[in-house]
């Protein structure tokens, strides 16, 4: 094998006739591999033996988390597809990205060794802080409302545009406002730069916007409808998937991911489906797509995402035996809890006792109607190794508990803030904030870790690599 790699190295002007045999061998069309073949030849003439530059931050990405969590980067699908041109197109260089909405840099972390931020934007002081402390002094990182900042601002012409907009509007639990509400609404000045960039010829490659997917229904679809009109006007073909966390970690997180991509480049076969397909594409996002007009119908793409196919860290893994930030509560709260309890609550709580082994759960408070129709405050459990979606605290209501049984008894406690950041798939030497609803407001807000890593090693970064195709053509 090594005779073979020198040989390949060696014989540089062969290079394009090799990958046109292998090409034919795997019986994929030719149209859809020229400009692979275009870039090994300019490769093979200007640059044959350039290194890949090691990213500065790869320390901190790998082996870094001492809770067990997997490697993201290199988490493998149950039909895993071989990036047979992958590291041909991507060892020129590293490739660039916004991060908007940015927080404490969850997307940033996902996104990995391949990509450099070039510009990041968050209006809220205290998370910046959080993006400083674990990515340091951030001269790319802009603390400011997303609708004061100007095309100056903005340098180059990314591959990647991430905005993870404010959900409270869309959040069926929010006020129902959707992108006319002042939160989410910060959608339309975001936009606007996206389209201003356009108009000056430096188009990002691509966009993704994540939000819950209550955007889907929101104002009955007219919501989700205007986001794809926006990318469809400003030249986007453009597609949506729904990922739930829980396929990555123990956290019921579903969430929706819209990606647009720029132009009329071919979009290899492998990154998109004829027709929807699971798990990806729900029954609330095809009854959304039926929703388009024709006209935005037409540049649809239902994209193709692979299923991991990892053990999943359980949630008692993640779990601090002795938790910062947070104590035990004393027995009456405990208590408190437990009668707040509807009897088939309870009942799962009893029978955790009888079994005696240690059983992990956790706790939501949340508003109910009792037997008289009255809303009422109702605790509820559940011990299936799966968290609560994390939210934001407003509140005591939205609090995560986290309780433990066992022969001893019965404990509860709030969820602690590296808890939070570990069911986010956040590193243990990521910096926590200083004070508990801080650390909360950061991972309850933010995007999962390893959902994102998932989508960028399937989808962002395969067809991120299309623009220097185009650039070699």
């Amino acid at each position: 094998m090594s005779g073979y790699c020198s040989a390949w190295q060696e014989n540089c002007h062969i290079r394009p006739r090799l990958l046109l045999a292998r090409t034919l061998l795997l019986g994929r069309d030719f149209a859809e591999v020229k400009p692979q073949l275009l870039e090994v030849e300019a490769n093979s003439q200007h640059a044959p033996r350039q290194e890949k530059c090691q990213s500065p931050s790869k320390a901190k990405l790998e082996g870094a988390d001492t809770v067990g969590m997997p490697n993201w980067e290199d988490r493998q699908a149950k039909e895993e597809i071989p990036d047979s041109f992958e590291s041909i197109s991507m060892a020129k260089k590293k490739l660039e990205f916004y991060e908007f909405f940015a927080g404490g840099g969850m997307a940033r972390l996902g996104l990995g060794s391949h990509w450099d931020c070039i510009f990041a934007n968050e209006w809220c002081e205290k998370k910046a802080s959080a993006y400083r402390g674990y990515f340091g002094l951030s001269e790319e990182l802009k603390v400011a409302d997303v609708a004061k900042l100007r095309l100056l601002d903005l340098p180059g012409t990314p591959d990647l545009v991430w905005a993870s907009f404010p959900c409270q509007d869309l959040s069926l639990a929010g006020s129902g406002a959707g992108l006319d509400g002042e939160r989410s609404g910060t959608f339309r000045p975001f936009w606007r730069l996206v389209e201003g960039m356009a108009s000056e010829g430096r188009a990002p490659r691509l966009v993704v916007i994540e939000n819950v997917v209550g955007t889907l229904t929101s104002h009955s679809g007219a919501d989700f409808t205007s986001i794809v009109r926006a990318f469809a006007e400003c030249g986007y073909r453009v597609g949506a998937l729904v990922v739930d966390a829980v396929r990555f970690l123990p956290q019921s997180r579903p969430r929706l991911f819209v990606l647009g991509l720029h132009g009329e480049t071919p979009i290899p076969s492998r990154l998109k489906h004829a027709t929807p397909a699971e798990p990806w594409h729900t029954r609330s996002l095809l009854k959304a797509h039926q929703k388009l007009p024709g006209s935005l119908a037409r540049s649809w793409v239902w994209w193709s995402l692979p299923t991991p196919s990892e053990t999943l860290p359980s949630l008692a893994s993640l779990i601090e035996d002795r938790p910062t930030g947070v104590t035990w509560h004393a027995d009456h709260e405990t208590r408190r809890l437990l009668r707040l309890m509807a009897a088939s609550h309870r009942k799962k709580v009893e029978d955790a006792l009888q079994v005696g082994t240690r059983h992990v759960g956790t706790i939501y408070k949340r508003t109910r109607p009792n037997r008289s129709g009255e809303m009422a405050q109702r605790a509820e459990v559940r011990f299936d190794g799966i968290s609560g979606c994390l939210r934001t605290p407003v509140g005591g209501s939205s609090r995560q508990t986290v309780i433990i049984v066992n022969k001893k008894g019965v404990q509860t406690r709030l969820l602690s803030p590296r808890e939070a950041a570990r069911l986010m798939g956040v590193p243990d030497n990521y910096p926590l904030p200083t004070g508990y609803n801080d650390a909360y407001h950061v991972f309850g807000d933010g995007v999962a870790v390893p959902v994102v890593s998932w989508l960028e090693k399937h989808l962002l970064r395969p067809l991120a690599s299309c623009r220097s195709y185009e650039q070699v053509a």
